[in-house]
């Protein structure tokens, strides 16, 4: 009877957090963040009559949902399917118990589609799709990283004002190296593709040491000036420069003279050497801009 004080609502495991977010979120309709407070009302021991009171509904509508939340769990709470287009309630729901961490009872740190199916009492396939619809990966994570660089703002103003808004009569270029680069050989010539059979390789193969592939990407153009030397030293470093330098060196402004070279790098040891900085020095069209520091890790 809607008139009899019934007994606090005892909520599944988990379940509170999720009603909680429910009530707070603002992707969830209105229909079932206020379904979300009569069980929470409910479980708090408030009397059918009061909650209806709460919530403007009737104690009827009060019991009809802490009933069917006793027999469905969380997947009571929204509507049941109809023909038609589906609701985006049920989908809405999922993004939100996804959101809210898995209890800790658990022994998991993020949601599966099996284990968030088997607690909103729905299908695995449905789960799939909201996360599909909504672009949720729980199971992948990226990191980042906090620059320590005091001059943080104005570099990294400087090099997005070089992609921006380049200065005229100048060439921006990008200068990286990747360094340990494995040098392999197979044991025997490739056999090319043919007629029925693709091309095969020997699974063996000889070690030839490592080496160093050095770049200039123009950004403007996409160009790439390339080198690859057998050590990742300074030396190697400032030949390379001396090669990006005589790349561009007949490239001229409208006076006949080289445009500046402006190279945006890393804060690598071999980039600050003194006989880099000696050489850069005395060719001013080269004009180095460092990237902000990160801290080691």
């Amino acid at each position: 009877m809607a008139n009899r004080p019934a007994a606090a609502l005892m909520l599944g495991d988990g379940d509170r957090e999720v009603l909680e977010s429910w009530t707070r979120s603002g992707s969830v309709q209105a229909s079932a963040a206020k379904r979300a407070r009569m069980v929470l009302l409910a479980a708090d021991g408030v009397a059918n009559r009061r909650i209806a009171e709460l919530v403007d509904a009737s104690p009827t509508t009060v019991i009809a949902w802490r009933e069917r939340y006793l027999e469905r769990g969380l997947a009571g709470l929204t509507d049941r399917p109809r023909s038609g287009r589906p609701r985006r309630l049920d989908r809405d729901a999922i993004i939100v118990a996804t959101l809210t961490p898995p209890p800790k009872s658990l022994g998991v740190t993020h949601w599966s589609t099996r284990l968030l199916a088997k607690k909103l009492k729905i299908s695995d396939a449905s789960v799939a799709r909201a996360w599909r619809a909504y672009g949720i990966k729980p199971f992948k994570a990226e990191s980042f990283r906090f620059s320590t660089d005091p001059e943080l703002v104005g570099k990294v103003t400087d090099i997005c004002g070089l992609y921006l808004n380049p200065p005229e009569n100048a060439i921006v270029l990008c200068v990286d190296e990747k360094s340990q680069i494995q040098a392999l050989d197979r044991t025997v010539p490739v056999l090319p593709m043919q007629p029925g059979k693709v091309e095969r390789r020997s699974y063996d193969y000889y070690r030839h040491g490592t080496t160093t592939l050095f770049a200039a990407l123009d950004i403007a153009t996409g160009k790439v000036t390339a080198a690859l030397k057998p050590k990742h030293r300074h030396q190697e470093f400032l030949a390379f420069l001396k090669q990006v330098e005589r790349a561009y060196r007949d490239t001229v402004d409208d006076t006949g003279n080289p445009v500046d070279l402006h190279l945006v790098m890393d804060n690598y040891a071999a980039h600050k050497h003194a006989n880099v900085k000696k050489w850069l020095a005395e060719h001013p069209r080269v004009i180095v801009h460092f990237t902000p520091h990160t801290p080691p890790g």
